[in-house]
């Protein structure tokens, strides 16, 4: 045997086999991942004194990096452009520095190949694991995650590949919508031939969390005794061009503003406002709009909006526990319900 070794260089299986342990468990102690397996210490210890006395120190020593810590916290969300990501952000940032991590935030423009290339660039500077924001389809980015040991949780859409945090979507809507509704209710308006005067606009067909609200939405109206057409829905993305003139050809289609209004986020409610402008008061006279979104400034504008907050705190919080426990072959999802923004003062925070 030690004339078989002085040929060719020691490999993970001449470990296992001295130990009385799998490969796997052998290249899971020397890449620094053990721990996150639930490998015991003295197993761990068993195969790194094992490794040394049969001459792996030099491949231990080229693999130093990735036994010691690195100490960096990753996170990869769409833009910091509204306060729902800057606040996960900000939430994350301060949850990483109060467990000794140093956090690296990084933003990839809801564009898949740039996803892909950061989170590759965050693994090889071995980050010890990585909130994924946004990202619509994060499978992939899982797998690579999983691929280099590295722990991550998916928040804001979910994915199947490891743990997701998300707001209660429906929850949320059919709690907003309902509200839009009594107060529509309440001055004697919005309804005709059994139908609701509700529009909703903004999102991506077939992406999550737009599914999810507009499902929620179509409930609360079903649970008013009413229907919506299908062409009250109008998902038009994201973007505050596109919205600004979704919500202008409807004004101009309907004669006027619908009786109730909501905007799928604060972006696409941002361009609302560059066509709403262009109007009179009068227009909003009984009419009603809320977001599923917050911002403290629609607080100033000339018309009253009912505002939803996602819980950027809750679920951070939530996002470490999923961290903390985490197992490479559990993938739960725990919705958190959002939270009435008021217009006029800043909401309490949690």
């Amino acid at each position: 045997m030690a004339s078989d070794r002085g040929q060719r260089k020691s490999t993970i299986y001449d470990i296992a086999t001295s130990t009385g342990t799998s490969p796997s468990t052998v290249s899971m102690v020397l890449n620094g991942t053990w721990r996150r397996y639930r490998i015991s210490e003295s197993t761990a210890e068993r195969v790194l004194g094992a490794a040394r006395a049969i001459g792996y120190a030099v491949n231990m020593k080229a693999r130093g990096l990735r036994l010691a810590r690195s100490g960096l916290a990753g996170m990869i969300m769409p833009h910091y452009r509204n306060r729902f990501f800057a606040g996960l952000s900000e939430s994350f940032e301060a949850g990483a520095r109060e467990r000794g991590f140093c956090p690296m935030v990084v933003s990839t423009q809801r564009r898949p190949e740039t996803e892909r290339e950061v989170v590759e660039r965050l693994l090889s500077h071995q980050v010890e694991f990585l909130f994924i924001v946004g990202v619509a389809r994060p499978e992939p980015l899982n797998d690579l995650c999983r691929a280099a040991g590295t722990p991550c949780v998916n928040i804001d859409l979910p994915g199947a590949n490891a743990p997701s945090v998300v707001s209660d979507n429906r929850g949320g809507a059919a709690m907003l919508t309902g509200l839009l509704l009594d107060k529509i209710a309440a001055t004697g308006g919005g309804a005709g031939s059994g139908g609701a005067d509700l529009h909703f606009l903004g999102g991506v067909a077939g992406e999550y969390a737009t599914e999810e609200r507009v499902a929620g939405f179509q409930e609360a109206v079903a649970g008013h005794g009413f229907t919506v057409s299908k062409t009250h829905i109008h998902r038009c993305g994201y973007s505050p061009a596109t919205a600004r003139q979704t919500v202008e050809e409807m004004h101009h289609r309907l004669g006027g503003m619908p009786a109730g209004l909501f905007v799928n986020s604060i972006t696409a409610f941002e361009g609302a406002i560059q066509f709403f402008k262009s109007l009179e008061p009068d227009a909003f006279r009984d009419r009603f709009i809320g977001c599923f979104d917050w911002d403290p400034f629609a607080a100033f504008l000339p018309f009253p909006v009912t505002m939803l907050r996602q819980n950027v705190e809750a679920m951070i919080d939530q996002a470490f526990v999923y961290m903390e426990e985490y197992r490479v072959d559990a993938c739960p999802m725990v919705k958190i319900p959002p939270q009435f923004g008021p217009s006029g003062t800043v909401p309490r925070h949690g």
